[in-house]
């Protein structure tokens, strides 16, 4: 599909408004189409949360180029509040089990679910709809409320977070596999890829009180990143983040980002955003601390992009 054709076919599903087109801050803008090979970053529009998977995975070189064989696998959704998946607060658990059954197939040995969760552990597992999705693919829930299920871990190239509790099903795994919601945040603007990777730790109170944006970015540096990055904006809570209060604060906007890259991935969804509602990447300070630190790029322009529409 051509770039004017995309974007004349461009709508968001069931909402009453049109988004509003900015030049270079749409990541539907691009003028370049995708190289031939995998492609760096994926942008699917206007599908079902797995189908949309289904189709950006394959763009991707398939789950298999991921996940091998054998290996232990951890996805990591966003399941911190006790919220239904309309309330779009979590990951979306169509989305979630979908990547579960991929990796079976693939041949994982383990798939293993978890979360830091903000609400009570159980009831977020069970209201997210995310345990039930997860289990049905052939995943098993851990849970995440105890500091014994952490370990502590150095960050050497962390500006302000030079060390961290890393949830063990992280360190044990061979491969893992974040899956974020995109949302509005009241103290970080945006919570996506990076942010999520604050449910892998125990203890987040240092990173309110140091310099949240920072903070963020430096628990990317952390060695062992995901092999992927699957961003859920099939839902998204455009205000009143991270809880969200009612179905008013939600827009069904049915996309969904993928890469191996956390700040390409980022500011992809964060220009996303932006066509919701107004958050200049300026605002979203954690994709610049995290391309300094050299977590990945915000240069998604001189990435093999490839936009694909449903």
């Amino acid at each position: 599909m051509d770039r004017r054709n995309f974007l004349k076919n461009l709508a968001i599903a069931g909402t009453a408004f049109t988004l509003k087109m900015k030049g270079g801050m749409s990541v539907f803008a691009q003028t370049t189409d995708a190289q031939t090979g995998n492609a760096d970053l994926i942008a699917v529009m206007g599908g079902e949360p797995a189908a949309m998977f289904q189709k950006g995975i394959a763009e991707m070189g398939g789950m298999s180029r991921f996940v091998k064989r054998g290996q232990k696998v951890v996805v990591k959704p966003n399941i911190g509040w006790d919220k239904a998946p309309e309330l779009a607060a979590n990951t979306n658990p169509l989305l979630v089990g979908e990547i579960v059954r991929q990796c079976v197939a693939a041949g994982a040995k383990e798939v293993v679910v978890f979360d830091n969760t903000c609400d009570e552990w159980r009831k977020c597992y069970a209201n997210s709809g995310i345990e039930a999705a997860a289990k049905s693919a052939g995943a098993k829930m851990l849970p995440g409320n105890l500091e014994t299920h952490y370990s502590q871990v150095s960050l050497p190239q962390g500006e302000i977070l030079k060390n961290a509790k890393v949830h063990k099903a992280i360190l044990d795994c061979d491969v893992w596999i974040n899956v974020p919601v995109l949302k509005h945040h009241s103290g970080a603007n945006l919570t996506i890829a990076m942010k999520n990777l604050m449910g892998i730790v125990w203890d987040r109170r240092i990173f309110h009180s140091s310099g949240l944006q920072q903070c963020i970015a430096d628990s990317c540096t952390f060695s062992k990143k995901p092999v992927l990055n699957v961003v859920d904006a099939y839902r998204v809570l455009k205000t009143n983040g991270p809880r969200g209060r009612t179905e008013e604060d939600v827009v069904l906007s049915k996309a969904l980002f993928v890469s191996q890259d956390m700040v390409a991935v980022d500011t992809a969804a964060a220009k996303f955003f932006n066509q919701i509602r107004e958050m200049p990447l300026e605002h979203v300070k954690h994709l610049e601390h995290g391309q300094a630190l050299k977590v990945g790029t915000m240069d998604i322009d001189n990435l093999n992009v490839k936009r694909l529409r449903m």
